[in-house]
């Protein structure tokens, strides 16, 4: 074999040390400089700094997985609504990470609120755009009589469970023996303590043993959904996927973002100020801002969290109620809760995770692009009510573009088996 002539070694070792190089451009160019602090706090943006679950005091069932496939039933089940066609999935659809799709709620009427998706809201303390519950069971057990919602009945409900064999079943081998719906007048078919004069009335007309044995079966039926919705979990996107090779130093995980998302998530921790509400893995601080959002078309501005405190203060249902399996000391979040005037018209910060796949925006649905959200960030106009709590970006054009396309790259699947998102009635 003959030998390599000088020339050609020395060819071959230019084109192997060109290649070197080629290579390591390109990786520069796919990783800027990162400071120490900039890593930090990608770190602690990233799905595997989610810490376990919080324990839900006031629900002894949330961990359950008995409670949380009797719940699932529930959740998928249309007959809990006046018309026996309005399921919480209805408004919660799990093909669009539990969202509709739509501005405002379509229930038994037109909603005034767009429908939050559910993934990670186990991990808040609050429930609602204006957090008027303080858990998952009790804000579940709202849009059930609400007339704009399912527009049904406890006692509806309760007479749905006691005569469905294996409804039942599962409820008396989770709560015990159910109460003996059987007497009309005790128990009428449907009664509840709402705006609805008639049902309201035969509600008030019920002894208050028997109002309390129905609430009881409420509660329950409630403290199942939210043990069913615990299991709504966000597993890693690409930009997880990028922030561990990053840490790791892997390559190939370094090329899940392009330049341009790059750009963009450089933003997002700095000049574009979102790392100031969404933050952590789930990308919310879970408290609520005023971001001066115009009100919807035909809709008075919100008064956001300064109506959801009345509410949840002295709401039946909360962790400090009769109906929760929480000590009072427990309830922590109820017991210190924040007031003051900042509260007008400030509404939840919602999680980021799967921001592209869940339009429209805000409270009120009144955004319908994520162009149209960042423009408003980049104006920050004057609150119609309350105080704008942002200021201007100034932001270019170009930058606003990178913005949006790397908050495409924090979709992702959900950590739970697919079993969990099937309606078990189709």
């Amino acid at each position: 074999m003959p030998k390599l002539s000088r020339n050609a070694f020395f060819a071959i070792t230019v084109i192997v040390l060109v290649s070197i190089f080629v290579s390591w451009i390109y990786q520069h160019n796919n990783l800027p400089d990162w400071s120490a602090d900039e890593i930090k706090i990608l770190q602690s943006l990233s799905i595997d700094k989610l810490p376990p679950l919080p324990k839900d005091h006031s629900n002894a069932f949330a961990d359950n997985l008995r409670a949380a496939e009797f719940g699932r039933q529930l959740f998928f089940d249309e007959r809990f609504s006046h018309n026996s066609k309005i399921s919480c999935a209805t408004c919660h659809v799990p093909e669009l990470y539990f969202t509709d799709g739509l501005a405002t709620a379509a229930g038994a009427q037109a909603g005034i609120r767009n429908s939050p998706t559910l993934v990670g809201v186990a991990y808040s303390p609050w429930q609602f755009w204006n957090g008027r519950s303080d858990s998952q069971w009790s804000q579940a057990l709202a849009p059930l009589e609400n007339t704009l919602e399912h527009a049904g009945s406890r006692t509806q409900f309760a007479h749905i469970i006691f005569t469905d064999k294996n409804y039942r079943q599962r409820y008396e081998e989770l709560f015990g023996s159910m109460p003996n719906l059987s007497n009309k007048k005790r128990f009428p078919k449907a009664a509840a303590p709402v705006d609805n004069q008639e049902l309201n009335n035969a509600w008030q007309a019920m002894q208050t043993k028997d109002q309390k044995a129905v609430n009881v079966v409420f509660v329950n039926m409630a403290k199942s959904i939210a043990a069913y919705q615990r299991l709504l979990q966000p597993a890693s996107s690409r930009f997880d996927n990028y922030v561990d090779g990053i840490i790791n130093n892997d390559a190939e995980k370094l090329k899940s973002l392009s330049k341009y998302e790059i750009a963009g998530l450089k933003l997002f921790i700095g000049k574009a100020q979102c790392i100031n509400c969404h933050n952590g893995p789930l990308l919310t601080n879970n408290e609520f801002h005023n971001t001066g959002i115009i009100s919807a078309a035909r809709q008075l501005p919100s008064l956001g969290r300064a109506t959801g405190l009345r509410i949840v203060l002295t709401d039946p249902f909360n962790c400090q109620g009769e109906f929760s399996d929480a000590d009072s000391k427990q309830c922590k979040e109820l017991r210190f809760v924040k007031t003051g005037d900042e509260l007008i018209a400030a509404h939840k910060v919602p999680t980021l995770r799967n921001v592209a796949d869940t339009a429209p925006y805000m409270h009120a649905g009144q955004l319908t692009t994520l162009e149209e959200v960042i423009e408003h960030y980049n104006l920050a106009p004057l609150a119609m009510i309350g105080h704008n709590e942002i200021k201007p970006l100034q932001l270019s054009g170009k930058e606003k573009k990178q913005l949006t396309k790397f908050l495409h790259s924090l979709s992702g699947p959900l950590a739970i088996d697919p079993k969990w998102l099937i309606n078990p009635h189709i």
